[in-house]
């Protein structure tokens, strides 16, 4: 069973219909027991950092979803999910995200052309042989919605790359934690792909 974690700051519906779709049997984890007890964990998100890290704080959720990746349970975050599995942001330079991943997220700078935020359909170059990605081709595009971009600290660590003003990690994966920053339930039949991927990774169950 995937359990997409609900901490009040993410589309859930949306990731569990496009999971229920590819027969998926998913739950909504909204406590640290039903995070414990998930085969694979999906952490989407929408909004703030500082307001998500807050959220999740005050519902317990960090260690849990923490001990989950030290466990080797499938961890994957979407959009701002990703971005917390980092340890800090310059949204919010007060809070300390996950710090499962080493790196942090920045803000795309205002430029003429560049409208902030990144909003749309952009294609995605793979860095590295990956699970997530395993028959994404290079070129792909997936839909993106945000502010802020990761940086990753270990460059092994990223999965895939975007451009928008400079190149940004699109995608990361190390061992069993994973992250898109863009929308894979949202990303037609390229993003539902990444998906299917993430289920067989998950066990199928």
């Amino acid at each position: 069973m995937i359990g997409v974690i609900d901490y009040g700051a993410g589309n859930l519906r949306s990731v569990e219909n496009a999971l229920s779709a590819l027969g998926a049997e998913c739950e909504t984890a909204a406590s640290a027991r039903d995070i414990e007890r998930a085969d694979a964990l999906i952490l989407p998100g929408v909004g703030e950092f500082g307001s998500a890290v807050k959220e999740l704080s005050r519902r317990a959720l960090c260690g849990a979803i923490k001990g989950a990746a030290a466990d080797g349970v499938p961890l994957l975050g979407i959009c701002l999910g990703m971005q917390l599995l980092f340890g800090a942001s310059e949204e919010a330079p007060e809070a300390r995200g996950l710090g499962i991943l080493a790196g942090r997220s920045l803000r795309f700078p205002d430029g003429p052309g560049l409208k902030v935020p990144h909003t749309g359909w952009n294609s995605i170059t793979p860095l590295k042989e990956s699970a997530l990605l395993s028959g994404v081709r290079a070129g792909s595009c997936m839909y993106f919605v945000h502010s802020f971009f990761v940086r990753c600290d270990e460059r092994a660590d990223a999965a895939a790359e975007a451009f928008y003003g400079s190149r940004f990690d699109a995608a990361v994966e190390r061992g069993n934690v994973f992250g898109c920053q863009f929308h894979p339930e949202k990303s037609g039949s390229a993003g539902l792909s990444i998906l299917k991927n993430f289920i067989k990774i998950s066990g199928g169950k």
